[in-house]
């Protein structure tokens, strides 16, 4: 049979029609679902925000710039190794260029906030939390064309897919929303530090109910991108395996690398955490306006990988606080939450 006369055949022609207007359906279901539960959950991050800023101590935090160590190991991490085990992860499991280089656009985002209530909720240094969200958002600007232009030519150059190779090789990264993102970080983490500094007990209310958001947004977000995503889970076992111990991979060297250069715990905690959460929202972002017609088949792995970063951060702070409630740390160099010089 020739290939022109299978796929000119009316019945593949009905199926590709009626699979073309299933995804447009679901987009738009997604969208309104999206639209209902924007709002509130906008409302939830700028309450958390707010509340972060009620923990910050700006000595503290004026400390760590000055003395950079810990911010330093913490960019390394995201912008240095975090592209670096997604380009290795994709490779090794020999992925399609289009699953790959969604891999890598997720490895080459920066942190994002829910790092910022998993670090108070495991006691960590809110104060280098804090700034290293800022700093990396900031230095994503630069730092995410240089790593996907590093490591994604390896499928611009090799795929047989020219409409990925087109796409991947002039990746759209949103400028205009990394800055309302960081606008979105600033305004409110400064409204908390002002409300900190003048009712300081008020804000120990604030940061109480901040955390309750917290942990109600997560839930949130766990459920409506199960709802919007549900059938990236069919998206094949090496994408699946891959946002499963990629997060975890990401706390790992994040609080190994700490500790070789003699960070405290606390310092240590922080920066797994920051490590190992990245802006799901921002990768979700630049595959739409990159891979307009490939997103049934690139969407998976944001999904994926926020499930299970969520997933493993809860277990973390889990055992954190079983620990935390059995045994009490005795105070040493390490367990100190003080910079270390």
């Amino acid at each position: 049979m020739k290939m022109e006369n299978f796929t000119d055949s009316p019945k593949l022609s009905r199926n590709t029609t009626n699979r073309s207007e299933e995804l447009y359906q679901n987009n738009i279901d997604n969208e309104t679902l999206l639209n209902i539960v924007s709002v509130p959950l906008f409302a939830a991050l700028l309450l958390i925000m707010i509340s972060m800023g009620c923990t910050v101590d700006l000595k503290k935090l004026w400390a760590h710039f000055k003395r950079p160590v810990a911010l330093a190991v913490g960019m390394v991490c995201q912008f240095g190794l975090m592209p670096l085990v997604a380009f290795t992860l994709a490779i090794s499991f020999a992925l399609e260029p289009a699953s790959a280089i969604a891999v890598l656009i997720m490895g080459s985002c920066p942190g994002g906030s829910i790092s910022n209530v998993m670090s108070y909720w495991t006691d960590g240094d809110m104060d280098l939390s804090v700034s290293m969200t800022v700093c990396s958002t900031i230095l994503a600007i630069g730092f995410m064309p240089l790593s996907l232009y590093i490591y994604s030519t390896t499928w611009t150059q090799e795929s047989n897919n020219s409409s990925i190779a087109t796409h991947a090789s002039n990746i759209t990264v949103p400028y205009k929303v990394i800055g309302m993102s960081l606008i979105g970080l600033i305004i409110p983490i400064s409204f908390g530090i002002c409300v900190a500094r003048k009712w300081p007990k008020q804000s120990k209310f604030i940061v109480k109910i901040g955390t309750v958001a917290g942990a109600s947004i997560l839930i949130v977000i766990a459920v409506v991108t199960s709802l919007l995503y549900k059938g990236s889970w069919n998206a094949g076992l090496p994408l699946l395996i891959i946002g499963i111990i990629n997060p975890l991979i990401g706390y790992t060297i994040g609080f190994i690398l700490a500790g070789l250069v003699q960070q405290s715990w606390t310092i240590c905690r922080t920066i797994a955490l920051e490590t190992g959460v990245q802006n799901g929202h921002l990768c979700s972002t630049i595959l739409m306006l990159s891979f307009k017609d490939q997103l049934s088949s690139m969407f998976a792995y944001p999904f994926i990988y926020i499930c299970f970063q969520i997933f493993h951060g809860l277990m973390f702070v889990t055992a954190y606080q079983i620990y935390k409630r059995f045994k009490k740390p005795s105070a040493g160099p390490m367990d100190s939450p003080q910079l270390t010089t």
